[in-house]
């Protein structure tokens, strides 16, 4: 068996206390991926909530960032089709089709006829879209910079590159 908590438990977290109560009733159970991916979860919930909270005062949730932050960063004409915006967010296609429409009520994005698909309309910044998300991302990447503060630069460096490996390994 692994390893079962990464702190003695008057040091731990929430995960370690957890760990250690599985511990007591499944010792049997291996604990250590759970160790990791316990954290990812948790971490990535409190992370969202952070960004939903310093998005609040631009009337956004973080998956309208999402979407408008992937128009902007493509250039102009800041337009993508469907498909490409769910290649490029991390929701799920019935959340894409509501975030667009609330996105468009909020004449932040048009929709206009893709040239290649009749079928199909793209998405484009608005003016006032555009403007919006030049703000908001500004804040956003201030956010997340204040979420890493606890980290070292070659801590950062060492994470994202294990969580990049990670990614793959589950793309795969």
């Amino acid at each position: 068996m692994g390893p079962k908590t990464d702190a003695p438990a008057a040091h731990g977290d929430r995960i370690d206390r957890l760990l250690a109560e599985w511990e007591s009733e499944r010792p049997e159970l291996d604990a250590g991926a759970m160790a990791v991916v316990g954290r990812l979860l948790s971490i990535g919930r409190q992370l969202e909530a952070r960004a939903n909270a310093v998005l609040r005062p631009f009337d956004l949730h973080y998956t309208d960032l999402d979407v408008l932050a992937t128009l902007r960063r493509g250039g102009k004409p800041y337009r993508r089709t469907p498909t490409e915006l769910r290649d490029s967010v991390l929701i799920t296609s019935g959340a894409m089709t509501a975030c667009l429409d609330r996105l468009e009520r909020n004449r932040l994005i048009v929709r206009v006829a893709d040239p290649h698909d009749r079928r199909s309309k793209a998405a484009e910044l608005t003016g006032d879209g555009r403007k919006l998300i030049d703000k908001a991302i500004a804040v956003r990447f201030d956010e997340a910079r204040e979420a890493l503060s606890g980290l070292s630069d070659g801590e950062r460096s060492r994470l994202a590159a294990l969580l990049r490996k990670l990614g793959r390994s589950l793309s795969d």
